[in-house]
């Protein structure tokens, strides 16, 4: 009598019990949408490639070159800045003006350039020399992408002022010119203007004396070292879907690991190709992101699976697409409930963050919503078909003998 006095909690439920939502019998057409959806992604990557010259928006981990942002003394039009940085030698900049960071007129440059000169200067600059003091006097001549310093040898003894004119005569400028090691080694060490100078001075060249406030950042990357990184980011893509696949063969039978793979596989193109639609920044931070995306797809199609396995053990006298159904159901709210808090968390990151924490929430915003969208209607649908094709539907058989369970086939587990 106690106990049945005690007051009843009640607790809020997003989906009342013994719903009975039909997903199965939709799976058809959302799969095709899926594949639909997965041949945008793909078509964008040439699109892209011959529309706006690069297949994703790659950052500069990848593409290599420098970002910098720049404080200009007033506000000033990007097109006018992007015409001062082509007149002074730095091409196809992007100029973007960024707010609310306390610092007014702020403005984000990047460009292709990682150096005070360019590669071809560089060629010209030796060429310049050897024709100065002779082919075979120049006997080394080291310069390295992204430094700011070249390393001149010669054969015969040269003054550093012979070593300033040429350096005039090209248009290149230096801070100092000074010899390196013993003297008889004839070795200098040019130490050029930083990358921050040239580009405060074309910009007050274009825009006016004074334009330019400060530079508060300057960050570069080499192309051979952003590629480096572009083919290590796409390495460990792969390297965690072989780990996955590794993990399902073990967990899971031939029934469940294809669905699974194909469902992560899915989750990564599509936001993949969300960042090819929109051609939002493409970097580090997005593979870090597109990882995590796979490995909460997973859970939340195992979470699934598992339900079915169970569920296949107790509900023998059903058709294996109604289980299947019944399972999906059995785990919608947690699936929704769980999908929901990850969502809004990274929503609220999307819309108050800045810069690689916009993009990390960007893809994980996409991720969620396919993830989960996944573990329904790409990993079931394939588990069902690889049911139906390989293995014999036990439904069917118990309706012939209601009896007798059907002991030539093992039920799903």
């Amino acid at each position: 009598m106690a106990n049945e006095n005690k007051p009843k909690h009640k607790f809020f439920e997003l989906i009342k019990p013994n719903h009975n939502f039909e997903f199965v019998g939709r799976m058809n057409l959302l799969l095709a949408i899926s594949l639909v959806l997965i041949t945008v992604s793909l078509a964008m990557l040439p699109i892209n490639h011959y529309w706006r010259g690069h297949t994703l928006n790659y950052g500069i981990d990848f593409r290599g070159g420098t970002e910098m942002q720049v404080q200009f003394s007033g506000e000033k039009d990007p097109a006018k800045i992007r015409a001062a940085m082509q007149s002074g030698g730095f091409h196809d900049a992007e100029v973007v003006r960024v707010k609310g960071t306390g610092l007014p007129n702020l403005y984000f440059l990047r460009f292709g350039a990682v150096s005070p000169v360019s590669e071809k200067k560089v060629q010209e600059l030796e060429a310049a020399f050897r024709t100065r003091f002779g082919a075979d006097a120049v006997k080394k001549f080291d310069f390295s992408e992204g430094g700011d310093k070249i390393y001149i040898r010669f054969n015969k003894n040269v003054e550093p002022s012979e070593v300033i004119e040429v350096f005039k005569s090209q248009g290149v400028q230096q801070n100092t010119v000074q010899r390196y090691g013993r003297p008889e080694e004839n070795v200098f060490e040019v130490i050029l203007v930083g990358l921050d100078v040239e580009v405060k001075a074309a910009l007050e060249k274009g825009l006016g004396e004074g334009a330019v406030l400060s530079v508060p950042s300057v960050e570069s990357v080499g192309a051979k070292a952003g590629a480096e990184l572009r083919d290590d980011g796409i390495k460990s893509l792969l390297f965690a879907i072989v780990c996955i696949m590794v993990y399902i063969a073990v967990r899971f039978d031939f029934r469940y690991g294809p669905g699974t793979v194909a469902a992560l596989l899915h989750d990564a193109i599509l936001v993949m190709g969300a960042f090819a639609i929109t051609y939002r920044e493409f970097s580090l931070t997005t593979i870090a992101a597109i990882l995590t995306v796979i490995g909460y797809s997973m859970n939340d199609t195992i979470v699934v699976f598992d339900r079915i396995r169970e569920n296949a053990s107790r509900m023998r006298d059903k058709k294996f697409d109604r289980l299947v159904n019944t399972s999906i159901n059995e785990t919608l709210s947690r699936t929704i409930l769980t999908s929901a808090t990850v969502f809004f968390v990274t929503l609220a990151m999307n819309i108050w963050g800045t810069g690689v924490i916009r993009d990390f929430a960007f893809a994980m915003n996409v991720g969620v919503i396919v993830g989960t969208y996944s573990s329904i209607f790409v990993a079931a649908p394939i588990l069902i078909w690889l049911n139906r094709r390989f293995f014999k539907p036990e439904g069917k058989d118990l309706k012939k003998n209601p009896g007798k369970p059907n002991s030539s086939k093992k039920a799903p587990v």
